[in-house]
């Protein structure tokens, strides 16, 4: 684990979402109980209008704007 990466606060429906980084140790994993596929992808491939949950897309942004500037932070937001 590398820390805590996002705190998002889904307003609506009085949830917290928090997104942690972490290192890939073994590109060898498969779907869980809870996921229907699992892959990995490259920013330009990522199938953004396939992503279910808006925090997800908004921690994936959040990640490669950071990536790009050279340094990860720590982003707190409201999701309305």
């Amino acid at each position: 684990m590398l820390g805590l990466f996002t705190l998002l606060n889904v307003v609506r429906v009085g949830q917290v979402h928090m997104f942690y980084r972490a290192r890939l140790l073994d590109t060898d994993f498969a779907p869980g109980p809870e996921t229907i596929e699992a892959e990995l992808f490259g920013e330009d491939d990522v199938p953004w209008s396939e992503i279910a949950f808006r925090t997800s897309k908004r921690t994936l942004e959040l990640f490669f704007a950071d990536r790009r500037a050279g340094a990860f932070g720590f982003h707190v937001a409201d999701i309305a």
